[in-house]
């Protein structure tokens, strides 16, 4: 405990360090108020349709990263999912087409050249869904509609909305430029967890109305939730470390090189994206849920406790794995980056055999951290059979649990490092905090 008040005064006898904490927590208390403000014309008080609708499937994730705000038609009910959706467009465009990549090679004029074709896509892709959403709102949400103001509605939503998404990524930026942490992934993480305390409570009071029995069965819940926390740590910091040696070169009267590094292949390269992709492809038979042809496989598709459901899901997660990793990860790019540095893998030629080796070990790295993926994807509906609320049951796994613990494992990198710096003790006594943001390629440079 003394440790512990020992470096939270250390964290706040830093002026930057202290303001950067204040500017995150105000700006995210901000983008929380937003949350409660109503679209206009809309009656907050006849809103229960779309609370019932938008928990499941895409609408419910989308519900989710919002922290609520979809589900009350907020001036933010889009939050910042058009801007993920347009960033995550960019980044394949940039490894798909070869004009890009040589605009994302240009440095730094070159990536904000990519991050203002990025807000451009932002508005185009938010005022397709903020349309989307308006249709959404008239069929389930119609008597929440103010009659008088129902002409003016299709028309002043999907501005608001727009303008609400642009000031959400306006705020994710100042957090990342001035705050502590990616912006965006904060916000995504305050909005996961504004949920938390209710989902709390629901299974506390259904474990409760019980019995007795049911008291024990929630702190069992509890120790499972947090060994299941642990293990995710360890999926997102495991890395497999290929030793690097460094030729030496006299200049002058100095050395340089000679030195023996590390190369961090990381067993989960590909973060949370295969599971996004895979909840967005279960998603897609809902969509004809109506016909009576394929009403079967909607309601597997959108039913997360169905056995068929978790082998499918499990196997997209698996192959999307496969396919993002390799999409972001370049052997060639980093053989190359080391051969230019004068570093070599001990054993193995410099140029393509080195590429080879690196994509081999990362191939087989990759395969483990797939299945464990996929594993983390379907424990919430584990969950949910073995008698856990359904808003309780997601923080067991998927999504929500990953964006968590990343963020977090990244903001507490960034604390320390801060500290680091000024000779300050590190947060643990163990070892370095690594969190996603460590890059293959930065390590090699």
């Amino acid at each position: 405990m003394k440790k512990f008040l020992t470096t939270l005064r250390n964290i706040w006898s830093i002026d930057e360090l202290r303001s950067k904490i204040v500017v995150t927590l105000s700006l995210i208390f901000v983008y929380r108020l937003g949350a409660y403000i109503v679209l206009p014309g809309i009656d907050p008080n006849k809103l229960s349709a779309l609370s019932g609708n938008a928990k499941g499937g895409a609408l419910g994730l989308l519900d989710a990263f919002s922290g609520g705000a979809f589900s009350q038609a907020s001036i933010l009910a889009l939050g910042i999912m058009p801007y993920i959706s347009a960033s995550i467009f960019m980044q394949l465009m940039t490894i798909l087409i070869p004009q890009m990549q040589k605009v994302q090679k240009e440095g730094a004029s070159g990536q904000k050249k990519i991050n203002q074709w990025t807000r451009y896509l932002t508005v185009v892709v938010t005022f397709v869904q903020a349309y989307a959403y308006v249709t959404y709102l008239r069929n389930l949400g119609k008597d929440a509609i103010i009659d008088s103001f129902s002409a003016y509605f299709w028309l002043t939503t999907p501005i608001v909305l727009t303008a609400g998404t642009l000031f959400v990524m306006w705020l994710g930026e100042k957090i990342t430029d001035k705050g502590l942490g990616n912006g965006t992934s904060l916000i995504i993480m305050i909005g996961i967890l504004a949920r938390l305390p209710r989902s709390f409570m629901q299974e506390w009071n259904a474990k409760i109305a019980t019995g007795t029995g049911g008291i024990l069965v929630f702190v069992i819940e509890i120790a499972v939730l947090v060994a299941i926390i642990m293990g995710l740590i360890v999926l997102i910091q495991g890395v497999r470390k290929v030793p690097v040696n460094y030729a030496k070169q006299i200049v002058g009267n100095r050395q340089f090189g000679g030195a023996r590094q590390f190369l961090p292949l990381k067993v989960n390269a590909a973060g949370v994206m295969p599971i996004i992709f895979a909840q967005a492809i279960m998603f897609l038979p809902t969509i004809f849920a109506s016909f009576e042809t394929t009403k079967g496989i909607a309601q597997v598709a959108s039913d997360p406790r169905n056995f068929i459901h978790m082998i499918v899901y499990a196997v997209i997660v698996v192959g999307f794995t496969f396919l993002y990793t390799a999409l972001i990860f370049n052997p060639k790019q980093i053989a190359d980056d080391l051969k230019r540095n004068n570093g070599f893998i001990p054993g193995v030629k410099p140029g393509q055999p080195t590429a080879d080796y690196i994509g081999s070990v990362m191939d087989k790295i990759t395969l483990p951290g797939a299945f464990l993926l996929a594993i983390v994807g379907i424990l919430p509906g584990f969950a949910q059979r073995l008698g856990i609320t359904q808003g309780f049951a997601s923080f067991f796994g998927g999504t929500s649990l990953l964006i968590m613990v990343g963020v977090i494992l990244d903001s507490l990198q960034q604390i320390e490092t801060q500290l680091l710096m000024r000779q300050y003790d590190g947060l643990m006594k163990s070892g370095r905090i690594q969190g996603r943001s460590s890059s293959v390629s930065n390590a090699v440079i």
